[in-house]
This record gives C-alpha cells, structure tokens and sequence, in this order.
C-alpha cells in the first residue's frame, strides 16, 4: 500500500452543527470570518466537541457566534461538504448537519468566528438575495416545512 492510500484511509471527515433558528418571519445569519466560505453568510454553527450531541453542539456553537439562545429541536438535514484543491486532492471534508432550533432569547451580536450576525426576512433568502453559502436557501425550506408541520393541529403528539 503506497503512502496517499494510507493517508485517506486514516482521515476522517469532520462533523459540523448548523444552527437554523426562525423567529417572526425572519432566519439568523453570520458572515464567515474563515474559510470555508469566508465572507459569505451561512447558518451559524461549528464543529461538534467530543462527548457532545449535534443538537448540543448548535445550540453552543449558536450561542458562542451570536449570542442568541435557543432550543434544538431536531435534525433537519445532512450536508456534504469536500472542498478540493485545483489538482483535485481533498483538503477538507466536513458532514455538516442542520438542525432546527427554536429561538428563546437574545439580540445577535458577531463573535468568535463570525464577521457579522443578523436576522434576515426568510423571503430574501428563499430568492437568494444575500451573497451566502450555496445550500442555504435549501436548509431554510426544509427549516419552514418542519415549522410548518410541527404548527399543524392535526399533528399527533
């Protein structure tokens, strides 16, 4: 065995929480202060601590970039993220996983890796009206359809 297939085969990707958090017709986004991404906005979140849960994790990471407080309240979806180099070797390769939270207190304020922090209308993401990350717009539909559902009277408890 040569020493690249051995280099892949004790790599592993590395787990990240993202924090989708709706309240009153808005969704909270942060402005990337590293790559990947930098400069674009994106749901808060980062990687996820040993002994720690995904949920546990967004709500953490959530409250350490912006100071918002809020309750996970289940997955939403798995994101794979393989960022390659020009000659197509893997540099990173995260699983990013979305999860909905329910926003509980707290006025947003940009920190730890964060440039910047805001609540934004949900229909200015849903048009893509925001220089952000490529599968936000998505998350965020699948955020609404989850809140939608969770509202409905008919639900069973």
């Amino acid at each position: 065995m040569g020493a690249a297939r051995v280099d892949r085969m004790t790599q592993t990707p590395k787990i990240g929480a993202l924090a989708v958090v709706l309240h009153e017709g808005q969704t909270l986004l942060v402005q990337r202060s590293k790559q990947p991404d930098l400069g674009l906005w994106g749901f808060p979140g980062g990687h996820v601590e040993w002994g720690e849960t995904v949920l546990e994790a967004a709500a953490r990471e959530l409250l350490e970039e912006t100071g918002v407080a809020a309750e996970p309240t289940g997955y939403l979806d798995n994101l794979d993220l393989i960022l390659r180099d020009p000659d197509g070797q893997i540099r990173a390769h995260y699983l990013l996983v979305g999860v909905a939270c329910r926003y509980v207190s707290g006025t947003p304020v940009a920190a730890d890796d964060a440039q910047d922090a805001r609540w934004f209308p949900v229909e200015q993401i849903i048009s893509r009206d925001l220089p952000m990350s490529k599968r936000v717009p998505d998350l965020l539909r699948r955020a609404l359809d989850a809140d939608q559902a969770s509202a409905r009277p008919d639900r069973r408890a």
